[in-house]
């Protein structure tokens, strides 16, 4: 009970602010330029700032070794995610690059830390850091092939190097030597770093704005995308770590993130690319509101084995 009355207060505040988005849009408050803007302050400054401000914690030998646990479990599932959906996920589909990103990465952020805080604690969000860190690193050099539909090396570089990436290396350089910020530098990149689930729904919803809902909901590749990621590929890549020794609650953590909703990077990426940011808005929406059935009972199959 505890956990889906946090998943729905989470959906409900989220929706909340999508639609102040969708009706900026539809007041010409935000253009389709203006969007486009929006989406490269919020990749190139308020995610990476998230980012790093999130190892700005103490130091712990015990939570060392559960976050080295959850590095490998989150590599190992996020392996398993884009295996399958490379091999279930058609590249003759239209709109593969769509469907492949969106059934691999997940809003792990907005949805994944209140809900662990409100199940495991401070504890559960520190291991959860782990799989943000390897779903910035991935989102920023495969996830940005994968909507660029280019392997180039060039490319590679370029997502090797994205702010993001940088942030989780100096991130983890901090904590580990314990460096903390002086409290005036701290509190001011603290506040920037809290702009990134709003400004993330804003971009979110004014991309929505020129959705057709009715016609979205007759896409089989919508609800397809979302069986994959809200179920199937969590459960799959659940089953394979089960055998290993990794504390149970690590295990629960990662289950939980990888089975969040799509994520709204998918949106801003498909703005940048020019690769129907409607459809991505529209994976993300539909998601968002499933995972108010498919997270409790993820959360619930976990807990049982």
């Amino acid at each position: 009970m505890g956990a889906g009355v946090v998943i729905l207060k989470q959906i409900v505040i989220m929706f909340i602010i999508l639609l102040i988005g969708l009706w900026c849009s539809l007041k010409g408050l935000i253009t389709k330029e203006g969007n486009k803007q929006l989406s490269k302050v919020a990749l190139y400054i308020v995610n990476p700032l998230l980012i790093f401000m999130s190892y700005q914690s103490e130091y712990s030998s015990k939570l060392l070794r559960g976050l080295m646990w959850s590095f490998l479990l989150s590599g190992i599932t996020f392996g398993v995610a884009i295996a399958l959906s490379t091999l279930l996920i058609s590249k003759k589909r239209p709109e593969h690059s769509l469907e492949r990103f969106s059934a691999v990465y997940s809003n792990c952020g907005f949805i994944g830390i209140p809900l662990i805080r409100g199940i495991y604690g401070d504890e559960g969000v520190l291991y959860l850091t782990a799989y943000i860190t390897l779903f910035n690193i991935l989102v920023w050099t495969h996830g940005y092939m994968t909507m660029k539909e280019s392997r180039d090396f060039k490319s590679f570089i370029k997502a090797a190097t994205s702010p993001s990436v940088i942030a989780v290396f100096v991130g983890l350089i901090f904590y580990l030597m314990q460096i903390r910020l002086p409290e005036i530098l701290h509190t001011s990149l603290q506040y920037v770093s809290d702009m990134n689930t709003p400004l993330a729904m804003l971009i979110a919803g004014s991309a929505a704005a020129q959705t057709n809902v009715l016609k979205a909901l007759k896409n089989k590749g919508l609800y397809m995308v979302c069986a994959y990621k809200l179920f199937l590929l969590p459960i799959v890549a659940f089953a394979l770590v089960q055998f290993l020794p990794a504390p149970h609650m690590v295990k629960m953590v990662v289950l939980i993130a990888s089975a969040c909703p799509v994520a709204t990077t998918g949106t801003m990426f498909a703005i940048q690319f020019d690769k129907n940011p409607e459809r991505c808005s529209e994976f993300f929406a539909v998601s968002t509101l499933l995972s108010g059935l498919t997270l409790p009972l993820v959360t619930m199959l976990g807990e049982m084995f």
